[in-house]
């Protein structure tokens, strides 16, 4: 939890946010996937000063179990301080132990989005999802949340100004807007109607603009003119040494094959799931992971 002190930006974790992509439709499928496209709502999450703090966290708690679909876990929450925002007891269950930072007494609008987090630990944990350290472990984790529908509580948490800031969860602004892009993408959601936090809207619709150029991006036919002029150069040199050709900062590699023609392998835009697809002009292709058609010049 980033409190007063320096919020980081950009996408430096943006291989294993898609990583995470791939991960959760791999372990959920697409059908699984689906059953989530309904974020959680403000107002299942609202939380006022005039509301018991207990009871209030219990019942935000509650609000997160049912939307992860854990209808025997139940959540014990309570506070202290620490230096991290939250803190979860993964036991066997049913029953699940949360800390809360001792912060989140007077910042009460913010409990959903601290919760939000570690509700999504007992979900993976459930799972049997997990990266290796802890680092990548904790990304796996906001990009879960993020995409399954509750993100955007941690994205709106954000603030930031001359005098302050604040920061919840390991994934930059613009890497949670980048997430949240990705989800709204894919169920037709706007996420952007639910932010109180000005800057929130703004790491989102940078988040969003990035989320938009995968799927710009050659062989696809929606690829802009340098793309498709670069695809065309890396393609006729391929072509011609019939060796593997990866060229640099492309999302796509050509492979020969003694079989056919040439292939190229390129990240499927919504779940990260590479596709190799013949090289042979227009080509439409579908991922066998999320389902996606995607429309190819090869």
């Amino acid at each position: 939890m980033a409190n007063g002190g320096p919020v980081e930006h950009g996408y430096p974790h943006l291989e294993t946010v898609r990583a995470a992509v791939t991960a959760l439709y791999k372990r959920l499928s697409y059908d699984t996937v689906r059953t989530f496209a309904t974020s959680v709502a403000p107002a299942d999450v609202a939380f006022c000063d005039t509301d018991d703090l207990y009871l209030g966290a219990q019942r935000v708690a509650r609000e997160l179990v049912r939307h992860y679909r854990l209808p025997d876990a139940r959540l014990i929450v309570s506070f202290r301080e620490m230096s991290h925002a939250a803190n979860v007891e993964l036991a066997a269950g049913p029953e699940y132990f949360v800390e809360l930072n001792d912060r989140f007494r007077t910042h009460r609008r913010d409990i959903g989005a601290a919760l939000a987090h570690e509700v999504a630990h007992v979900y993976l944990h459930r799972l049997d999802l997990a990266f290796p350290g802890t680092r990548d472990n904790e990304i796996l984790t906001d990009t879960t949340t993020t995409y399954l529908g509750a993100g955007w509580l941690l994205l709106d948490a954000y603030r930031e100004d001359a005098a302050s800031s604040q920061k919840l969860g390991y994934l930059t602004p613009e890497e949670f807007g980048y997430v949240l892009a990705k989800r709204a993408l894919v169920f037709g959601e706007d996420p952007s109607v639910w932010f109180t936090s000005p800057q929130a809207y703004t790491a989102y619709t940078k988040g969003l603009a990035l989320a938009r150029r995968d799927g710009q991006q050659p062989p696809l036919t929606a690829a802009g003119w340098a793309g498709r002029r670069r695809y065309a150069r890396d393609r006729r040199h391929a072509q011609d040494r019939q060796t593997v050709v990866t060229a640099p900062d492309t999302p796509y590699t050509f492979t020969p094959d003694a079989q056919g023609p040439l292939r190229v392998s390129f990240p499927c835009p919504t779940c990260h799931q590479r596709i190799r697809v013949p090289v042979r002009g227009r080509v439409r292709a579908r991922c066998a992971l999320c389902r996606t058609v995607l429309e190819c010049d090869t």
